[in-house]
């Protein structure tokens, strides 16, 4: 790295070099029992240059070709965007805990008889189930080092469990399934197990469709699956700058219910989204995008920062094939002081939506969702009853984040990047199809 990066400097005002090599082993499997195992190692450099004013950029994943970056991001230079910024120096990262040993530890034997404990036990209590779901492990290294003395060399383990269930029965399926994903090893599947189980309990029964604007509540996997992705995109800096975003001239003023709070934070220790800095070296940190109900921030890159005539937030993402952009860490939404039951109790008439289908393929942009009940409830005087089927739920979060909604207090990490809480909503558009 230190020669590719004497050698870049030679031929340009300022130079990046960010490598990456990562091994993984996966068990995945299929119809109730192991499909394969599979180990795969793998490693690439990227090259960024500043050259006159303008961005250069090449990357390769083939050893002993690195050489042949300079010339090709020299290349490409004279056609790259103007560069808004300047590689950061030497820094002081926040102590981020991301790697723990013990994950190179398990075995594929270990990883194997966890995945068909999982399906083991989810059959006893549903015979006809079939399941389908993946154990694995990664441990990555991360080298970035600049022309301005920016030097950044860490470490990141993530194991990762994942189940999925389907029962069919005529032309009815039911799908079920949770996921779990940490720095440190999963050794007990009992958070998966449990979880599966009680949406099959709980979806035993067909209820009657329900349609209207009624009261909704979204569990954690259900917020994840349509609120989610349109604040994600609209605090992007990318689209703020781009004038896309509904909160674009929006900063300080108070748009969602003053119980609803919006961080990014990358800051927090064996947390798969995290780590000591972004993929430029810009130390990790907090940063609140909604506080109390008010815009506070947007998530920002160099570039995007620079051109917006803000500051990066630490917020840069890529992969070896391409340049940085802004993205989310792990966004957490703060919880409330209603508990599940406590939400439900007030509803007459209502769905619990525990996973939409296709939700973000509207006008995300927008803050609208739309998508079909995958997995949801009806409700009724205040108790589950049964699954819904052929039902559609569609809104906007924008006008569904005001004045009603209730924030739950069995807030729960999903996959590693996202902790929420279940959100009641007064009001939702639902419709069903007999």
């Amino acid at each position: 790295m230190e020669k590719l990066l004497d050698q870049a400097r030679k031929v340009s005002q300022d130079a990046e070099v960010f490598f990456v090599s990562s091994q993984s082993t996966e068990a995945v499997f299929e119809a109730n029992r192991l499909k394969q195992v599979q180990t795969k190692e793998s490693n690439g450099t990227a090259l960024r240059i500043i050259k006159e004013g303008r961005i250069g950029f090449a990357a390769t994943t083939k050893v002993g070709s690195e050489n042949e970056l300079v010339e090709m991001a020299l290349d490409m230079a004279p056609f790259g965007a103007e560069a808004k910024f300047e590689f950061p120096g030497s820094q002081s990262y926040p102590s981020v805990a991301v790697f723990d040993s013990e994950v190179e530890s398990v075995t594929e034997e270990t990883m194997v008889e966890l995945g068909q404990s999982m399906i083991d036990r989810i059959k006893r209590a549903e015979p006809e189930i079939v399941c389908e779901g993946s154990v694995s492990r990664r441990t990555t290294n991360v080298i970035l080092r600049n022309s301005r003395g920016g030097e950044v060399n860490y470490q990141k383990s993530v194991f990762s469990v994942a189940m999925e269930g389907v029962l069919v029965r005529g032309t009815d399926m039911l799908f079920v399934g949770d996921y779990e994903s940490s720095c440190h090893p999963v050794t007990s599947p009992d958070y998966i197990v449990q979880f599966v189980l009680q949406q099959l309990e709980r979806a035993k029964e067909v209820a009657p469709s329900l349609s209207g604007n009624i009261p909704v509540v979204f569990t954690p996997h259900g917020v994840a699956s349509a609120l989610i992705s349109p604040l994600a995109v609209a605090f992007n800096g990318k689209t703020v700058l781009r004038g896309a975003s509904p909160v674009s001239h929006r900063r300080g003023e108070k748009i969602f219910v003053s119980e609803f709070t919006l961080c990014d934070d990358s800051t927090i220790d064996f947390c798969p989204a995290c780590s000591i800095c972004d993929h430029e070296g810009i130390p990790s940190q907090r940063t609140p995008l909604v506080q109390g109900g008010t815009v506070s921030n947007f998530i920002y890159d160099l570039q995007t920062a620079g051109e917006a005539g803000a500051e990066s937030t630490g917020s840069a993402s890529r992969s070896v094939g391409s340049l940085p952009s802004p993205s989310t860490s792990a966004l957490i939404v703060d919880e409330g002081e209603a508990g599940f039951e406590e939400m439900l109790s007030d509803i007459k008439e209502g769905l619990v939506v525990e996973q939409l289908m296709g939700a973000t393929q509207g006008n995300i942009l927008g803050g609208y969702f739309s998508g079909n009940v995958l997995l949801g409830y009806k409700v009724e005087n205040g108790q589950i009853v049964g699954r819904v089927k052929n039902t559609m739920v569609s809104g906007n979060v924008y006008e569904l984040l005001k004045e009603g909604i209730v924030i739950g207090s069995d807030s729960r990490w999903l996959g590693g990047s996202l902790r929420t809480p279940s959100i009641y909503c007064p009001s939702v558009s639902v419709a069903a199809k007999d």
